[in-house]
């Protein structure tokens, strides 16, 4: 079982609901239960903030990290034929390839301030290669919500289905899911569904797929609209594109997390709000790939609640969430040459609490009472180039990356601390990356 902690973290800045504050951060038992200590507190131990700013840990709604050792991996090729050289990896994915994966994967998450990761897991029928992923997540400490893959429908070339190679009867797969949840009982990570794209699911699988996530309460993450190819072969096959095709089948609903959604129209933006579908929002990996910029400004204009992912290190190529919140950002104001989009408080919701509602959780941006002790610690004396410090926002925004991360707890426990893990031996395992190749 992940036991929680209690600590008084002194001397921050804080960032919560109303904005920045002078705080002492009061956590018992994992929940923050005051934002100044009082004599009641006395018996707590303290951790020492130097004067640095806390935030609630950032959520990292979408990645793939069986692909933390695949950094650069099909670079320059179209996204389909990227789609099938990353596949062939995927394919020969052994247990322990995938646990020094995901243990190097989530640590750079943690390192740039993520507490809460929704991994995409691609369909696979080893217990084995789940049961990797799983152990590295626990060493970690991070909180996860573990997207096991399902899907009915296989083509080898990816146009119309998946991998064959990969696929396993749906019902093995969402009983697999029932395993991993008795297993998973009182740890960190919880489990969700994950779907390739609609061009993975039949209408009776997505059936099947709906009413057992919400019987089960679980979150769907599926890729949507990355390209034009979801459209493009949903039309071709099914009469209807890709957001008809899932909204006739009933796969569109409140948990219901839609990846990239780079050609989401006006029509598609539409449905998406009357059925409170939310979107991760990928830039870098988009960018990477040349799918394109997702309409974010319309998609808030409607309605939808937008998240902040990083996808996988094979097309990102970092799990660097503060490059992510700065390039979310500066992508979307070069795209409408407009200076003032998407500034820091909407990014920093976007990298928080915009996931609340779909996660099952509060939606809420700041530090409050109440919340899990998921909390990043910045130090923006940790790196020069982030000082003077004129508005702490802005500096995060511009100018921070992993360096001035300086601790982070998970639960009340500092798993982060002064920029290293405190569970994980990080030249041990740069030794065992290095001997991968």
């Amino acid at each position: 079982m992940d036991s929680a902690a209690s600590v008084v973290i002194t001397d921050v800045t804080a960032y919560t609901e109303t904005g920045w504050t002078p705080a002492e951060i009061v956590v018992r038992d994992g929940i923050v239960v005051a934002l100044w200590a009082g004599p009641e507190h006395a018996d707590l131990p303290r951790s020492d903030g130097g004067g640095g700013y806390l935030l609630p840990g950032f959520v990292n709604t979408h990645t793939h990290l069986q692909q933390a050792v695949l950094r650069g991996v099909g670079e320059g090729l179209p996204l389909l034929e990227w789609l099938r050289c990353v596949g062939e990896h995927t394919v020969a994915a052994t247990p322990e390839r995938t646990y020094l994966s995901a243990l190097a994967g989530g640590l750079e998450l943690l390192r740039s301030g993520v507490t809460t990761v929704v991994e995409h897991l691609w369909p696979n029928p080893s217990d084995e290669v789940h049961q990797a992923m799983l152990r590295a997540l626990r060493e970690l400490g991070i909180r996860v919500v573990f997207g096991r893959g399902i899907a009915d429908r296989a083509d080898i070339t990816r146009k119309w289905g998946l991998d064959p190679r990969l696929l396993q009867p749906l019902d093995e797969a969402l009983a697999h899911v029932d395993e991993l949840d008795k297993q998973l009982l009182g740890t960190r990570i919880t489990t969700a569904l994950a779907v390739p794209n609609p061009r993975c699911l039949t209408p009776d699988g997505m059936a099947a797929a709906r009413e057992y996530a919400q019987s089960t309460g679980k979150t769907v993450s599926i890729h949507v609209l990355e390209t034009t190819t979801d459209d493009d072969m949903c039309r071709l096959h099914a009469g209807a594109g890709a957001v008809d095709y899932l909204d006739a089948s009933g796969f569109l609903w409140d948990r219901t997390l839609a990846v990239h959604c780079v050609n989401l129209d006006d029509h598609g933006r539409e449905v998406f709000a009357e059925r409170g579908v939310a979107v991760s929002y990928n830039p870098v990996s988009n960018m990477r790939l040349g799918s394109g910029v997702a309409p974010v400004p319309a998609m808030l204009e409607a309605g939808i609640d937008v998240t902040l992912g990083v996808d996988g290190a094979a097309s990102n190529d970092t799990q660097d969430m503060l490059l992510a919140l700065r390039i979310g950002a500066y992508l979307q104001r070069a795209a409408h040459k407009k200076a003032d989009l998407l500034g820091v408080e909407q990014m920093l919701h976007m990298a928080t609490g915009a996931a609340g509602r779909v996660l099952g959780r509060p939606a809420h941006a700041g530090i409050a009472i109440g919340d899990r002790a998921d909390l990043t610690l910045v130090r923006f004396d940790r790196d020069f180039a982030c000082l003077p410090v004129l508005d702490p926002g802005a500096t995060l925004l511009t100018a921070a990356s992993p360096r001035v991360i300086d601790t982070v707890w998970v639960d009340g426990e500092a798993v982060i601390r002064d920029g290293l893990s405190t569970r994980v031996d990080h030249q041990d395992l740069a030794r065992r990356l290095i001997r991968m190749r």
